[in-house]
């Protein structure tokens, strides 16, 4: 029952100290099934609590916790669209991790100055098969992510110089000239 608990407190540290501070990174994201080279992106973002700005690609996305914002710079198109929790959580990893908490087994693993925290869904049909997440232990600082969907096929999130920061940045865009698209 204690590794239990001690799981549930640095995930939970990590999601209260999300609520409280911005979290601005660099990342890669990494989509690789057994026997294919691997899909590689890169982008920027920043998240605090359910907001969030993400760029990537000629796209930029923001949630303010209302609406959804989709810049699409090569259409010059700005979506605005209310999102449901589903959404949300697919598009935010940390809130994904916290809706799997009462649906999986537990399991943490100390390694050098990392945290490894593993979600394994009780029930296989849950969509995936394995969530990882490592955290730096004494900063609480998310460093990456596995999002095991099949045998095969696996997400990787890596954050590239994470941080903290007490500033919050605006999670609206506004791109003056574009064609909005308000679909709320």
């Amino acid at each position: 029952m204690k590794l239990l608990f001690i799981t549930l407190t640095v995930l939970q540290s990590l999601l209260a100290t999300l609520e409280q501070k911005t979290l601005v990174s660099d990342f890669t994201i990494s989509i690789a099934e057994q026997q294919a080279q691997p899909i590689t992106y890169t982008g920027s973002l920043a998240m605090h609590g359910k907001q969030f700005t993400l760029s990537m690609f000629n796209m930029e996305a923001a949630y303010d916790g209302n609406t959804l914002y989709m810049y699409s710079e090569e259409l010059e198109e700005l979506t605005l669209s209310t999102p449901t929790e589903e959404e949300l959580t697919q598009t935010n990893p940390f809130l994904y991790a916290q809706a799997l908490l009462p649906i999986c087994q537990y399991a943490e693993k100390v390694v050098g100055d990392k945290t490894q925290i593993t979600l394994t869904p009780n029930d296989q049909s849950a969509g995936i098969k394995k969530f990882v997440l490592r955290v730096t232990t004494a900063t609480l600082l998310p460093t990456n992510i596995e999002i095991h969907e099949t045998e095969v096929q696996t997400t990787t999130l890596r954050l590239n110089n994470a941080r903290y920061t007490d500033e919050t940045p605006s999670f609206v865009i506004e791109k003056e000239g574009a064609f909005v698209n308000d679909l709320r």
